[in-house]
């Protein structure tokens, strides 16, 4: 391998190793065609690294790859009169020669061809774009070497020159041009992943509406075709009516359940002793607990408050504890216990329940899933979970199939209690 090819390849691995660090590494660069800045000073920033490692054939003739970071950045981007004029500002500073007024010419004129075309290439299909621009670089490569280069060069010199200036550039721009284009659809990959995993997520949700929503517009509706017997008493009809209304508000509350999950909104911000919440919430819960056969235990060793919405922490526990009650079928005990830091406050719930796999725990709190399989819709999770993070704490869950669960809700405390 002669000396002008290997010059030419470690200048090339220069260009590759750049375009590495711009357009792999840093991940706020994302697509060129999404940021043409970063675009912009990685091609200019070639041509200089082009520049400082050119060749001069004889004193008027010097052979570098330039053609790589002009072609690319002028057909990918349509910088080329921007690229062309330093390709010329550049050149001047080996001498004002021949060579000098011959880059003048070709590059004044390629530099306006290339953004001409460039559209044109850019609708082409990511192959064939490769194909072009692979294409025109050996073109442009041979025919400056014929036309210039082996004029002024001996004919020991032809052979590296030949690998050096007609395989070396077109080797380049396909290498490049291939990075480019597998960047690209990456971006359009990832895209539509986020669109379909957006879809999909409205698609949960209006089956988990559809699935709660159901059950109390059936009710109703049945109800509403009993109101229209003739025989029916005015006690049964007023019985009827209550009935559909109280079905109605079940329903209506299911979509405010969807809205503050979507968008939990606080209300107000009050301060909040988490023993007399909690306490109150207990209270609401008891019936259930005591159907289920769950003793029902707490340890407020340390009492404190919080900020936040005092109907959306109702809300939000009243959900939780109803889950680890429900896991509970056939009775168990259920402890819940408070633990102050110096900085933060948390709620700990613990229960003798089924347990969860950590499969199940990573999907807590997602929309339509439910560790109860397809007897839930995961709706109280999902609405607890959104009005948790609203009000700024963080969740920690811990849980073994078949020995229960304790769920660990972080605060920041406001103020401790002796």
């Amino acid at each position: 391998m002669g000396i002008i090819t290997m010059h030419f390849l470690f200048n090339l691995s220069l260009l590759m190793i750049l375009f590495f660090v711009f357009f792999l590494l840093d991940k706020r660069v994302g697509s060129i065609h999404l940021h043409k800045r970063a675009g912009l000073f990685y091609f200019v920033f070639s041509l200089v690294i082009c520049t400082v490692f050119s060749y001069p054939i004889q004193s008027e003739y010097v052979l570098d790859l330039r053609i790589i970071p002009f072609l690319l950045g002028g057909l990918y981007l349509r910088f080329s009169p921007i690229l062309g004029f330093l390709v010329i500002l550049f050149r001047a500073f080996h001498g004002i020669d021949v060579g000098f007024f011959i880059a003048v010419a070709f590059y004044t004129v390629f530099s306006f061809f290339i953004w001409y075309i460039s559209p044109w290439f850019l609708k082409l299909t990511s192959n064939i774009r490769i194909l072009f621009s692979t294409g025109i670089t050996l073109l442009i490569s041979v025919g400056i070497l014929f036309t210039i280069a082996l004029n002024k060069v001996s004919p020991d010199q032809f052979i590296d020159i030949f690998i050096a200036y007609v395989i070396v550039p077109p080797l380049g721009v396909a290498i490049i041009s291939s990075t480019i284009e597998i960047r690209e659809k990456n971006q359009q990959l990832q895209q539509q992943l986020v669109i379909e995993e957006k879809l999909a997520a409205v698609e949960q949700m209006g089956a988990a509406i559809s699935h709660e929503i159901r059950n109390p517009l059936t009710t109703a509706i049945g109800f509403i075709e009993l109101l229209d017997q003739v025989s029916l008493d005015n006690n049964k009809r007023t019985k009827y009516i209550s009935i559909i209304k109280d079905e109605l508000d079940s329903a209506e509350g299911i979509i405010q359940d969807y809205l503050t999950f979507s968008k939990p909104i606080i209300e107000s911000i009050e301060e909040l002793d988490i023993q007399n919440e909690l306490t109150h919430i207990l209270k609401l819960l008891h019936p259930l607990a005591n159907y289920h056969s769950v003793k029902v235990s707490t340890d407020f060793s340390t009492y404190g408050t919080i900020q936040g919405d005092r109907s959306k922490f109702h809300q939000c526990f009243i959900n939780i504890i109803r889950n680890s009650i429900e896991s509970m079928p056939y009775g168990g005990a259920l402890l819940i216990k408070t633990i102050a830091t110096q900085n933060k406050i948390t709620i700990s719930i613990q229960d003798t329940g089924t347990g969860l796999s950590k499969d199940q725990i990573n999907h807590l709190g997602e929309p339509h899933y439910s560790p109860k399989g397809p007897k839930g819709t995961g709706l109280s999770m999902m609405v607890a979970y959104s009005i948790l993070r609203a009000m700024k704490g963080t969740i920690e869950v811990q849980s073994e199939i078949g020995k229960g669960t304790i769920s660990l809700f972080h605060f920041k405390l406001h103020k401790t209690k002796v």
